[in-house]
Formats: C-alpha cells, sequence, structure tokens
C-alpha cells in the first residue's frame, strides 16, 4: 500500500522501510567502537574524540551507580551547551536512570515544578554565573539531595563570569564526584522500552508535563531521519561539519545533531550560544556543510546586508525546524545564496520526527514537507478527533509512529486526552494536499475567533513578513467589542526602517488576507519575547501584554 506522498521519497527509501532501534548507551558504544579516535566534537577549538567521549560518559556513569542514582532513578541536567551535557546525558543513562532536561531560560517556578514532578534528587549543573546561583536556590529549597557541578574552565577558558561553590559535602565538583569511580561488575541492564527522557513540554498552558520518552523512541527517532537521508549520506561519502548551536536541552537539538552526528560519525562543531559572525566563520573558515538553526537565526543570516557576498558554498544542508518558518525568509534566503531552505514539522512528544522534504519533488511554498518512513499522519476534525477530514481540508493534525511518547509523566487524564487509540492529538492545525505534502494553519490555542470565522495568526504573520520594513512579527488576538476577538500585529523593524501606521499595514495586507484577517492594531517593539530555544513566543507576549497596565486604545482601523 502506497502511503500519501511516497511517490516523492527519495530513491530506494519506502515508507515501510526497516526502523531500528536500541538503547542510547549502546548508540554511543556503537560509535566508539566504529569511529574510535575520530572527532566527534569540537568545542572551542579543541576536539573530543568518540572513544574520549564514551570513556569521559562511563566515568560518568560509573559516579552516578556509586552515588546510587541507577536504574529508576531521575537525574536532573541544568547545563547550557557544553561537553559536560553528552558527558553526564550518556553517563546517567548508562547508569540506568532517566534524564530530566531543565532549561536555563526557565524561571524559578517552571524549573521547581520540573524537579518535582520528576523525583529528580540529583541535580548536573556549571559554576557558570547564569547557572549556579540558580540551581543553589533549588538546593536551599530542599529538593535535592545532591548538587553536581562542573567547572566550565575543564573546557578552556574563554572568561564566563563565573560563581563561588559553596563549601558543602553535598554541593561537589563533578571533578570530586567522579574521582576514584570504577565500573561495576555487570552494568545495569538498559532496555530499550526504559524511559530514557522526561522532557517537559514548553508549559504554554499551565505546568509543563513531562514527555515520556522511551530509548526506542529516540534510537527510531534517529532511524527514521538516517533512512530519510541514507542516499545524500551515501553520494557524498564525507564526514560532515555539523553546526550545533541549538540548546542541546531541547528536542531538536538533541534528537537531530547530538545522536544522529554521533551515530553517523560525523563532527559536532559545538557553540555555547547562537553568534552570527561565529556561525558565518564556522561556515565560511571550517567549512561547515550542515547547519540545522531555528526561524530567528535564519531571519538573522537572511538580514545580513552582505550576505550575497558571503561565501556559503560548504553548507551541503541548510534546514529550519522548532516552528515555521516565514515563507518571505526562505525566499530571500536562497535568492541571496541560491542555497534551497527547507522546514520540516515535528515536536517534543514525537522525540523530533514528523515531516521532511524530499531533495527532489514539487516546490511547495509553506509546507512542511512529506511524513516521514515509519510515520503516519492524517488530518481529524476539530469538533471530533475520530472523524477523518478530506484532502485539502483543515483540520487537527494527529501522527503515530515508533518515535511518538507513551504519554505523560504522572499526568493519566492529560495523556488519555491527547490520544485517540494509537494516535497522537498535536494541538497543531494544518492540512494535507492530493500530493500529501502538509501544511500548518497554526496551533490549536491560538486560533482567533473573529466575528464568527477562524483566523490564523501564522497565515497574517507569513503576510505580514513580506512587508520590506518588517524584521519579526507575532500577532495574538485581542479583545475586540465587535467581533469578539481581532487579531493585533507586534513587530520589530529592519535596520533604519520608520514605524508605519495601521492603516498603512492594512493597505499593504489587503488582497493578501481576506478582509476578517487584517489586523485591528499595530505595536512596534524593540523585542520580541522568545522561547528557550529562540523562537519566538505568542505566549510570552500574551503573558507581558496581561501583565501591563492598562493603556490608552490604539487606533485602529475599519471595520470589515
Amino acid at each position: 500500500m502506497t502511503r500519501p506522498g511516497e511517490q516523492y521519497y527519495p530513491k530506494g527509501v519506502r515508507w515501510d522501510s526497516p526502523i531500528p532501534r536500541g538503547t542510547l548507551p549502546d548508540l554511543l558504544s556503537k560509535a566508539a567502537a566504529d569511529f574510535g579516535s575520530r572527532h566527534a566534537i569540537e568545542f572551542r577549538d579543541r576536539p573530543i574524540s568518540f572513544d574520549g567521549l564514551k570513556s569521559l560518559a562511563d566515568v560518568a556513569a560509573s559516579a552516578f551507580l556509586r552515588a546510587g542514582f541507577g536504574k529508576g532513578a531521575s537525574v536532573a541536567l541544568f547545563l547550557g551547551n557544553s561537553p559536560d551535557h553528552p558527558v553526564n546525558f550518556f553517563g546517567a543513562l548508562k547508569a540506568g536512570a532517566r534524564v530530566v532536561h531543565l532549561s536555563p531560560l526557565d524561571g524559578e517556578i517552571a524549573l521547581t515544578h520540573k524537579l518535582k514532578d520528576s523525583g529528580a534528587r540529583i541535580l548536573v549543573t556549571s559554576n557558570l554565573a547564569t547557572l549556579l546561583p540558580t540551581a543553589l536556590k533549588f538546593f536551599e529549597k530542599g529538593l535535592l539531595d545532591k548538587l553536581i557541578v562542573c567547572e566550565d574552565e575543564t573546557w578552556g577558558d574563554v572568561g564566563n563570569p563565573q560563581a563561588a561553590i559553596p563549601a558543602n559535602p553535598a554541593i561537589i565538583t563533578f571533578r570530586e564526584f567522579v574521582k576514584g569511580a570504577q565500573p561495576p561488575a555487570t552494568w545495569p541492564q538498559v532496555d530499550a522500552d526504559d524511559i530514557a527522557l522526561l522532557q517537559y513540554t514548553g508549559g504554554t498552558t499551565g505546568l509543563p508535563k513531562g514527555a515520556m520518552l522511551t530509548h526506542s523512541n529516540l534510537t527510531s527517532a534517529v532511524s527514521i531521519y538516517d533512512v530519510w537521508g541514507a542516499n545524500q549520506k551515501a553520494e557524498r561519502n564525507t564526514i560532515e561539519r555539523v553546526i550545533l548551536v541549538l540548546p542541546l536541552f531541547h528536542i531538536y537539538a538533541l534528537t537531530v545533531v547530538l545522536l544522529r552526528t554521533l551515530k553517523n560519525g560525523d563532527l559536532i562543531s559545538l557553540h555555547q550560544r547562537f553568534d552570527l559572525e561565529a556561525v558565518m566563520r564556522d561556515i565560511e573558515v571550517k567549512r561547515a556543510t550542515a547547519f540545522p538553526g531555528v526561524p530567528t537565526m535564519w531571519i538573522a543570516i537572511a538580514s545580513l546586508p552582505d550576505l550575497d557576498k558571503r561565501d556559503l558554498s560548504s553548507l551541503a544542508y541548510a534546514g529550519s525546524g522548532g516552528a515555521p518558518l516565514p515563507v518571505e525568509v526562505a525566499k530571500v534566503f536562497e535568492r541571496k545564496t541560491k542555497l534551497a531552505l527547507k522546514s520540516g514539522w515535528g515536536m517534543t512528544e514525537t522525540c523530533s520526527p514528523g515531516t521532511g522534504h524530499p531533495p527532489e519533488g514539487p516546490e511547495k511554498p509553506g509546507s512542511i514537507g512529506l511524513m516521514l518512513p515509519g510515520i503516519e499522519m492524517d488530518v481529524v476534525s476539530l469538533d471530533d478527533p475520530k472523524q477523518v477530514m478530506p484532502v485539502g481540508e483543515t483540520g487537527e493534525i494527529r501522527i503515530r509512529g515508533p518515535n511518538v511518547t507513551k504519554g505523560y509523566w504522572n499526568r493519566e487524564a492529560e495523556t488519555a486526552e491527547a490520544f485517540v487509540g494509537d494516535r497522537f492529538l498535536t494541538g497543531d492545525i494544518g492540512y494535507m494536499d492530493s500530493d500529501g505534502y502538509f501544511y500548518l494553519v497554526d496551533r490549536k490555542k491560538d486560533l482567533i475567533i473573529s466575528g464568527g470565522f477562524n483566523v490564523y495568526p501564522q497565515m497574517i504573520e507569513q503576510a505580514i513578513y513580506t512587508h520590506p520594513s518588517v524584521q519579526e512579527v507575532i500577532v495574538i488576538g485581542i479583545p475586540d467589542d465587535y467581533r469578539g476577538e481581532a487579531s493585533k500585529a507586534f513587530i520589530t523593524l529592519r535596520a533604519g526602517a520608520e514605524p508605519f501606521t495601521i492603516e498603512d499595514l492594512r493597505a499593504f495586507l489587503t488582497g493578501k488576507l481576506g478582509k476578517h484577517e487584517l489586523p485591528v492594531a499595530v505595536e512596534f517593539l524593540k523585542e520580541l519575547p522568545r522561547t528557550s530555544v529562540g523562537k519566538l513566543s505568542r505566549h510570552e507576549l500574551r503573558n507581558q501584554q496581561r501583565n501591563q497596565p492598562q493603556q490608552p486604545k490604539l487606533a485602529t482601523g475599519g471595520r470589515s
């Protein structure tokens, strides 16, 4: 049986191609056996080999076991982008524990909830001044039994501000933690169906929920990408240099870059944060071949005034994920660089994979691509999640596959609500065309009901991005006496651009949008709020607007 879109799959790839699965400790062990002294990670211009990474992870695993955090325990990681992350990530997993990712950009309330909810009593952090003081608060609250502090200067001192480590036997450096640790006579049995990771969702409504991601889920996710890209990998027959600026605590970076790159023996060029010129140096000087980013990164690159003169010839892959990519940004990037910039779709609950674009196939601007091998997707009614919608009709996207979470940690009711049988309800609104390509319209919770019509902020944003003065935009719903709700645009401007009126904006958008979709207000900000992975955040913007003092009403456009 041919699946929708399968006719456009890369040569030799079938929807029912085998999707190997296993455990993450075995993934690293096999990579070390296969690639040995080859460089696995480069950080601050210093390399770590595959053998070296495995050895460091094994020592960490031994220390976790010695400290009593093995099978069934939760180990929290509160780390930025440095080798400390993969060392402790694989170390905790080899000890039989499950990992809990904590975002350094989260607030204290959300982080406290994640620690309590996950049951983690040990936390690994860094002596960076941006991390350690917050971690110490958790310790002082009695949420932790042990705090392990990695020293940033281990990987080369670049002058990052650091915090002092208090004198307390329960708070020790990573060096002290692993000192003298010996491997056990027998390592704990780790099974593919064991929970490897509690990956908390963004918490856009209520408190964050921990998606239970098994070793099988995560290794299947890597295999899905490998099956999809096998031909391109074989044709290139080279060691890729993959830029990793995405935060390692995010599922996109973890699966697409860290796990997959290690499995395939390629080199991870690890950056502590997104720095535009540092990334461009990686491409132009160090000849990076792959750069998975998020839209805000591509917006920054596409906005470089001299982009058409920069040398991006080494890049074989430029991909965008994590959030919808504005069509206009992709057009500008491709026009200036002659490089195709494609966006796929996935989510925390799918360990990242969902859809992708084949190397050859119809040009579908705005599409997120085809469902990947082993993954089934359909579109169902917003009113009845069991009713499958016809081709071209908009509804909620459902998904099932070996990479899909088994549910939410300690959340039986939310888990039941999220599934129809074994199909996960994504909360994304979209449709599938007759070629099997999927399109996102918006998130279900971001839908604006204006005068009885469904209005999708993302569609308005896509249109506003075509305005030559606009750098970035978020559209949200605001109360409206006439329609009940209407859309408002929050915009940051390109350098040198002048603000414009709502009437100017509506005139520009007329013909691009329906009358009921036209914004009734516009506000210009110096900066728009972002999530921990750098995505623009409607949720945070809404919170900011609620918390502001009541302002006089802005002038609005005419009624439609």
